[in-house]
């Protein structure tokens, strides 16, 4: 089951494909495990046995408790994916339980993503010296890709502020299986397209 669509995918289009979606398509002792650091999934034996390959990018973006914010706001309004190629409903809420489509231009067709939010984790402490600002999201049937992807946003001790994305997947379908370098190297491509996106966010510019 592959979501096409041959124009840009509008609310309704993307509300069938939800509703069409189904269940988680990968197993549900990974569930939330993306929302671990990057070296626990690299030392976790099962995520490796299992076919998983990682995809890590964490990129400065800027300083201080504002640009923070701001950086904040901007994942949840869904601006880390304010591309022409790649956007999600900016009315989707950041919640646990939420489902939603990534839509993605490739060559002709969109293709339609279904996802839903697994978890969301924000840390702040007393003296806002470190916060941040996170949520994990995992496929759903119909989804070409298995596994799970966090996006997050952190102000650090040192009063930077850090974006990033951690993401653990396979095939789930033959499309994605025989184009899987393509689709490593899409991921390499959109993680620094998304940073981009961020920053336009923080210095005020239009995506």
């Amino acid at each position: 089951m592959v979501f096409l669509c041959w124009g840009r995918p509008s609310p309704q289009e993307q509300k069938a494909c939800i509703n069409k979606s189904g269940a988680f398509n990968y197993d549900s002792k990974f569930r939330g495990a993306s929302a671990k650091p990057l070296s626990f999934l690299q030392e976790d034996k099962e995520l490796s046995k299992d076919g998983f390959l990682l995809n890590h990018s964490r990129m400065l973006v800027g300083s201080g408790l504002e640009t923070y914010e701001k950086g904040r706001s901007a994942l949840q309004n869904w601006r880390h994916f304010g591309l022409n190629w790649a956007f999600v409903d900016p009315k989707t809420p950041v919640q646990s339980g939420v489902k939603f489509c990534v839509c993605l231009k490739e060559f002709f067709p969109w293709l339609m993503m279904p996802l839903q939010v697994v978890y969301v984790h924000e840390k702040k402490k007393a003296n806002k010296a470190m916060v941040s600002f996170g949520f994990g999201s995992g496929t759903l049937q119909g989804h070409l890709l298995a596994g799970e992807e966090r996006f997050s946003i952190e102000l650090d001790e040192n009063n930077q502020v850090w974006y990033e994305i951690l993401s653990f997947s396979k095939p789930a379908h033959f499309l994605a299986f025989v184009g899987y370098p393509y689709v490593l190297l899409r991921q390499k491509y959109f993680a620094h397209q998304s940073t981009n996106a961020v920053l336009k966010q923080l210095t005020g510019s239009q995506c």
